[in-house]
């Protein structure tokens, strides 16, 4: 797999979530205005940190987000149904431009609008080749719905090895 170039969509063949836990560290998780009222209220600030006018989940020592636990031999996010956006699209990145100036195969079209979708090499959920007919028609749209706030439930974009519920 390709390492720091991100990845258009139409290069995948498929993707699902293995819970390895790898996309929670290292990375800084930014937080919309609503998603660190709703983190904050029910956490306290103590879980977030604060940078260039932006909230962030705070990451453990380690660099893990300090809501990540360990279950089962794999690691679960303890956020379920609270989740940050930016944390339920990974490993896909939605930009209005394409980020090659080459040009590249990421552009998707959704409700009228073109979007150009990637996903991050890191991601060990990545299986490349050509589009399977449940990527391109369930997950895609999904994410792309998802990027742009119109849907919240998560179906085909999650983890399906192991359901948290917070007790």
């Amino acid at each position: 797999m390709r390492r720091g170039a991100l990845i258009p969509w139409t290069e995948v063949n498929t993707w699902s979530c293995k819970a390895c836990g790898n996309c929670c560290i290292g990375y800084r998780v930014p937080l919309k205005m609503e998603e660190m009222v709703t983190v904050g209220s029910t956490y306290g600030p103590a879980v977030m940190e604060y940078g260039l006018g932006k909230a962030y989940l705070r990451n453990q020592p380690d660099g893990r987000c300090v809501f990540q636990r360990p279950l089962m031999g794999r690691w679960i996010c303890t956020l379920q149904g609270t989740k940050p956006t930016a944390c339920r699209l990974f490993p896909f990145r939605i930009h209005n431009k394409p980020v090659y100036k080459r040009g590249d195969n990421g552009a998707v079209t959704y409700r009228g609008q073109t979007y150009y979708l990637y996903l991050d090499p890191e991601c060990q959920g990545i299986e490349l080749g050509q589009p399977s007919e449940r990527f391109r028609d369930l997950v895609v749209p999904e994410i792309v719905s998802m990027g742009m706030g119109l849907q919240v439930k998560q179906r085909y974009t999650t983890s399906k090895s192991i359901h948290w519920t917070p007790i």
